[in-house]
């Protein structure tokens, strides 16, 4: 007989700032996602606070007086934890633990926790280990009050900033070490790559949780791991594809999120050579999503920080099923129309009219369009093949050629 069990949730706020950069309304989304961030880390988030303010308090973050209700909060509640969306100094985190005396966590690490969940491989592994390490370098001081020594006198006098250098050096040290290792990969990786042959390499991108993976799946008829959660594939995949009598590397990556830490592009860029080195790009977009269009500017930023921004690329707009534009009624003669109210016709007619043929609206779970997906990825797989290796244009011929699929 299997056994009920019962997922316990940690207990968390939510804490974040409306400033001159961003308004309320931006601040609200980055919550909703940083809410969901925080489910798939195995939080629950049971309030959110936020204040108006110029810029950040250097020392706590948010005002004394917001802070002050924060903790009555967290003491009514018992709340285990407090995040706050945007990434903390040491001191801003070592004054906020002093007051709230709760758990104190920002969305960089945050992330880093869900990576380090995530990873499966030795190879994700090290690169999330790698990520924490130089995040948590100079965040030491503050992990040894038991041993300040700031009254000075009697009995004060002792080895703790001795031991605090002493764990500088010993995290030096593993970074060297960890760097070392993702060389040692890299070049293993590297040799793999090598030993692929000449095939077409086609690689999804986009931002988290827009259905990469489902895609892989439905395309490569492979079984790899997909979820409703964010950062459900840290690792890496590469499956053979043929698409009639086409073959080419399909290569699944890391989802993309706003306001990445600045540690795990760096960590992550080497396995983000398989995007490097991608003859054609499919950027998944999840077009239920309300702000898509801000998702492609994240997830464009990021392909032009690791120079891939020029790339052959196909949009696919996926979740064509979960889209519901907003409705005006007949009789409403105030509300004015804007991008949320557009058909996904009427989409096609915007800005991504631009793109020509270069766009698709499917749906992954459901394999609407699906036909017309795999049409347009042999046609352009097809084109790159045929440039590299022009003799080689009788072997696939045109799509249509084919006749209906059976």
């Amino acid at each position: 007989m299997i056994e009920k069990t019962d997922l316990n949730y940690e207990k968390a706020v939510l804490i974040g700032i409306v400033t001159r950069e961003q308004d309320a309304d931006k601040l609200n989304e980055y919550l909703d996602e940083l809410e969901f961030l925080t489910y798939t880390a195995g939080g629950e988030v049971v309030k959110r606070f936020t204040q108006k303010m110029d810029r950040p308090d250097p020392k706590t973050f948010i005002g004394s007086g917001k802070i002050n209700d924060v903790k009555q909060f967290i003491d009514e509640n018992e709340v285990g934890t407090a995040i706050f969306d945007d990434e903390l100094s040491p001191a801003q985190q070592k004054n906020i633990e002093r007051v709230l005396q709760c758990k104190v966590l920002d969305r960089t690490n945050l992330i880093l926790d869900i990576f380090a969940q995530r990873a499966q491989t030795s190879y994700a592994r090290t690169q999330v280990e790698l990520a924490q390490y130089q995040y948590l370098l100079p965040r030491l001081a503050g992990m040894w009050t038991h041993l300040e020594r700031q009254r000075g006198g009697i009995g004060m006098r002792g080895p703790g900033e001795t031991e605090i250098e002493t764990d500088r050096r010993i995290v030096r040290d593993k970074i060297a070490l960890l760097k070392k290792k993702i060389e040692t990969i890299d070049k293993q990786m590297e040799v793999q790559r090598g030993n692929r042959g000449q095939l077409v390499r086609v690689a999804l991108v986009g931002y988290t949780n827009v259905g990469k993976s489902t895609l892989m799946n439905v395309i490569s008829k492979s079984e790899v791991f997909a979820e409703n959660k964010l950062f459900a594939t840290l690792d890496t995949t590469v499956r053979k594809v043929v698409i009639r009598n086409l073959p080419f590397l399909l290569t699944d990556t890391v989802g993309f999120i706003r306001k990445l830490p600045t540690q795990l592009i760096e960590s992550f860029k080497s396995t983000l050579d398989e995007v490097r080195e991608a003859d054609l790009l499919l950027h998944v977009v999840d077009i239920s999503h309300p702000n898509f269009d801000d998702h492609i500017e994240s997830v464009n930023q990021t392909l032009a920080d690791i120079k891939s921004a020029d790339k052959p690329t196909i949009m696919v707009f996926n979740k064509i099923d979960a889209y519901q534009p907003e409705e005006i009624e007949s009789d409403d003669l105030v509300t004015e129309k804007t991008t949320a109210h557009n058909t996904l016709e009427e989409w096609r007619q915007t800005w991504m009219n631009r793109l020509g043929n270069n766009v698709l609206f499917i749906s992954a779970l459901n394999k609407e369009n699906m036909e017309d997906f795999r049409k347009k990825v042999y046609d352009t797989v097809r084109d790159i093949h045929v440039t590299r290796f022009p003799y080689n244009n009788f072997l696939y011929p045109e799509y249509d050629a084919y006749g209906e699929e059976e």
